[in-house]
């Protein structure tokens, strides 16, 4: 996974005014952590941002005070209608630690013939990585499955240097039957006036 590089600014001010302030300049307050140091609050440019959070658990490499921080994104809050970045919480990571993340999970294959629906009843996997080697996502065949059957999170292969952390009997894929749609009561008391 690629290193991507963003300038930062270390903030002094803070409070709701301070933040608009900072938004409405196209940058984005954040805060990083880890590691037992204090937080340090810092502003980031906003369209930078947003293109480097297109990629899913992507490795950040700030310069805070004269100092390299290498970083991932924790949470990510959003305006709930434009969609534009609000905050951000990044979380400090050494090369060669060991993190914790989720992964999409992504399906390929047909079903067996019928009429069968495939349920995701998890999106993502929560696997432990390095964190300069942390896999985007992970691919689960679903070629043949019928009706009842389900994949769970320790039958599915990781990708290398990756291992399951969550709950390994958790169901991640399920194969449903359709239901046939039953004619409401309506329909039926047009049918019977007929």
């Amino acid at each position: 996974m690629a290193e991507i590089k963003l300038a930062t600014e270390v903030r002094t001010e803070f409070g709701k005014g301070a933040a608009r302030r900072i938004r409405r300049a196209n940058q984005v307050p954040a805060v990083v952590y880890g590691h037992g140091a204090e937080s340090v609050h810092i502003t980031l440019p906003g369209h930078e941002l947003l293109l480097a959070l297109r990629t899913a658990n992507v490795l950040i490499g700030l310069e805070i005070d004269g100092k390299d921080a290498l970083v991932i994104p924790k949470a990510v809050q959003r305006h709930p209608l434009k969609g534009t970045i609000e905050h951000v919480d990044l979380l400090t990571v050494k090369r060669g630690e060991k993190v914790q993340v989720e992964i999409a999970v992504h399906a390929e294959g047909d079903l067996a013939p019928g009429a069968n629906l495939l349920e995701f009843v998890q999106n993502t996997l929560l696997v432990e990585a390095e964190a300069t080697h942390i896999p985007e996502s992970v691919t689960v065949s679903v070629e043949g499955l019928d009706a009842g059957d389900s994949i769970v999170a320790k039958d599915i292969t990781l990708p290398k240097g990756a291992t399951l952390a969550g709950d390994e009997d958790a169901i991640v894929i399920q194969v449903v039957a359709a239901q046939a749609e039953e004619p409401s009561a309506d329909a039926e008391t047009e049918t019977d006036e007929a």
